[in-house]
């Protein structure tokens, strides 16, 4: 299929499967969009996301940290004021993609499978930088149809920097402190935003402090908070360029995702042994963790592309 046909047919995909919930004014959906008591298969489990976060993603004590408080805090009150908004920024392998999946994980039956939990890929649902105005239409369209159908909805956004600038935006009504939009509750739901932007300050910054002698575990995020905002908020080519939601401050947390050391990428490598069901042969374990690029070039102090070709390496020493 032609690419523009492909992209056609996914913008007609998301604008049909928008309508149906937007008319789905039975009781359930009214229940679900405005009580307190509406499940739609939302059933958390801090305890568990908390023990997996601490077991198994590794190097990243803020994410953990900062996971953890805005999902506790935005459960514990009963009527949010507004969404619970994350932004997760770093380099490619750092964990980003696997935390959010873990996090919908332990919030929804089905994980990223349930009917409540929606994913948007730029590269996917919105190619075509003439089209932003179809697309910005059909996403507010989706996602009011969406909250009308479950107030306890999850929206993921994958990519933001591959996003075109201003159509983000389109969704700022659905993410500041109101009671409803268009008629619809929505202040229950979960927006996270994912990116790569950012990921080479964040990198630089931790080799400062490293350089520093400070220790990961005492890095804040006043260290790098800063960095982050100048990468991805005024960036041209950021998805938040001079984004609306940035200006009035509607992420409510922003999540750094720190460069991973040698001995992270080992962890990973064992791990990923142990899921595959293979020994756990200290020899392979360093050559694979030695297989993979790490800079700066002189330190060679952090893996070039986190954990992410693990997986795919770990046959070649089998």
């Amino acid at each position: 299929m032609a690419p523009g046909a492909a992209a056609a047919l996914a913008l007609t995909l998301l604008l049909a499967a928008a309508a149906r919930p937007a008319v789905a004014w039975d009781l359930w959906a009214l229940r679900c969009g405005f009580s307190a008591d509406c499940e739609c298969g939302f059933g958390p489990d801090l305890r568990g996301l908390e023990c997996d976060l601490a077991m198994n993603l590794v190097g990243q004590p803020l994410v953990r940290q900062q996971v953890m408080k805005g999902v506790r805090e935005f459960l514990e009150n009963r009527n949010p004021v507004k969404p619970l908004v994350m932004s997760f920024h770093g380099s490619t392998g750092t964990g980003k993609t696997y935390v959010s999946s873990m996090l919908i994980r332990y919030l929804f039956q089905g994980g990223l499978q349930s009917p409540y939990v929606h994913q948007f890929s730029p590269i996917v649902h919105f190619p075509h930088a003439e089209r932003i105005e179809q697309y910005k239409e059909s996403l507010k369209r989706w996602i009011q149809g969406n909250l009308t159908n479950c107030g306890r909805s999850a929206f993921l956004f994958d990519e933001m920097d591959k996003m075109h600038p201003g159509l983000i935006d389109v969704i700022m009504p659905f993410l500041g402190p109101s009671w409803v939009v268009y008629g619809t509750n929505y202040r229950k739901a979960i927006f996270i935003f994912i990116s790569n932007a950012g990921g080479e300050q964040i990198n630089e910054m931790t080799l400062a402090l490293w350089h520093a002698r400070k220790d990961r575990e005492e890095i804040s995020l006043q260290d790098l908070e800063p960095a982050i905002s100048q990468a991805v908020f005024e960036n041209p080519q950021s998805g938040f360029w001079k984004s609306g939601i940035i200006n009035e401050h509607l992420i409510d947390f922003v999540v750094p995702f720190l460069p991973l050391k040698r001995h992270h990428v080992k962890q990973c490598v064992v791990s990923e042994l142990v899921q595959q069901g293979l020994e756990v042969r200290p020899d392979v374990v360093q050559e694979v963790a030695d297989s993979i690029p790490y800079f700066p070039e002189e330190e060679k102090m952090f893996s070039s592309t986190g954990c992410k070709t693990v997986a795919s390496r770990i046959s070649f020493f089998f």
